[in-house]
């Protein structure tokens, strides 16, 4: 990390900030934002919007023209270095003259990575490492996806204030309040995957598809179905977007069903009470996917937290009580002692509407 003055953060925020711009729409690439500085001003900017389009640097280049030469270049990730849907980006600010390249963080695609190199073999000044964190975290299924070969998995509970996310009977709408699940949504259009069990599918038939106004992608819905339960009629399968059904099961008529209907059947090894979550998630990784968004009854939600395969828990608290005979948020086992219980740490704690949001990542050690 070389030594960074309070202007190169300033401008490297400007970059992060424009990189989120394209939170809801990158997928499967990164998130990356783009600033030129010449002088004591901003000559240009830029940010990638989808895979396929120009990267954040090129649409940075494209805005600042002539005015790039000789201009320091604030990129949230590592500059790519080679060919992939386009040119390296590195050639491209080398074209332009570009004099300085001040990066967050580096690219764990081994596909992508070596920009800074190629860089400074050109002759240009590089330093990385600034405010590398933020970058990650605004990318955090990327990285996850890169380093870990498996993706970045969010659970969404809603429930009470005793920790219940239905009636006895079964009924749960609505427990949070609509400021909750218009939040839901954002979560949902950040995501390369929604994720459910058949149980909700055939209880509930849920659309599980983004609303957004305005929103030009629909991440792939998922079903865990092991014995393809879950009918080529069911609602997230019958709408606009990408539908997959994980199965154990061999049987070819309902296979050969669920695919007529444009249905992506993926067969996974079979586990105790369903499919083999480990695979699930590594199958995930390799379709692309960043970030999955999972909202599922208490079984499956039970099993993924048991296979420590939740990395963040985003709880939505009603102020209600429903008794202990209403549904409880997870399936889980008992630990033996209070020293091998689930631990987890508060990442932030706010107010959405009437209700809580609580983020929780695992503790350290675990997950």
């Amino acid at each position: 990390m070389g030594a960074f003055t309070a202007s190169d953060e300033q401008y490297m925020r400007h970059a992060l900030g424009l990189a989120a711009l394209g939170l809801h729409t990158t997928a499967p690439n990164p998130r990356v934002g783009c600033v030129l500085v010449r002088g004591e001003g901003v000559v240009g900017e830029g940010w990638h919007e989808r895979a396929g389009g120009a990267h954040a640097e090129v649409r940075a280049l494209q805005s600042a023209g002539e005015a790039a030469r000789g201009a320091t270049a604030y990129v949230s990730l590592e500059p790519c270095a080679a060919h992939g849907r386009t040119p390296p980006c590195t050639d491209a600010l080398v074209a332009a003259g570009v004099r300085r390249v001040v990066y967050a963080a580096d690219d764990p695609n081994p596909n992508m990575g070596g920009g800074a190199a190629a860089l400074r073999a050109a002759g240009l000044e590089v330093a990385g490492g600034l405010l590398a964190a933020e970058a990650r975290e605004l990318n955090i299924g990327f990285f996850s996806r890169h380093e870990r070969a498996r993706p970045w998995v969010r659970l969404k509970l809603g429930s009470s204030l005793d920790g219940r996310t239905a009636l006895a009977d079964g009924r749960s709408q609505w427990i949070t309040g609509e400021a909750a699940r218009a939040d839901v949504q954002m979560y949902r259009a950040r995501s390369s995957v929604i994720l459910t069990g058949a149980g909700t599918v055939l209880k509930d038939d849920p659309s599980l598809n983004v609303r957004l106004e305005g929103a030009s992608r629909q991440p792939l819905r998922v079903v865990l179905d092991s014995q393809l339960r879950v009918p080529p009629t069911a609602r997230l399968y019958a709408l606009a977007g990408p539908a997959a059904v994980f199965t154990s099961s061999a049987d070819q008529a309902r296979i050969d069903a669920l695919r007529g209907a444009g249905v992506q059947v993926e067969q996974v090894a079979a586990a105790a009470g369903g499919v083999d979550l480990p695979a699930v998630m590594q199958r995930l990784a390799s379709l692309q996917a960043n970030e999955v968004w999972v909202e599922a009854g208490a079984r499956l939600a039970g099993a993924l937290l048991a296979a420590q395969l939740v990395d963040e828990l985003v709880l939505y608290l009603a102020p209600c009580l429903l008794g202990p005979q209403a549904v409880p948020l997870a399936q889980l086992t008992a630990p033996a002692s209070l020293e091998a219980r689930l631990a987890w740490r508060y990442v932030a704690v706010d107010r959405v509407g009437a209700d809580l949001r609580i983020i929780a990542r695992p503790a350290a050690g675990q997950g």
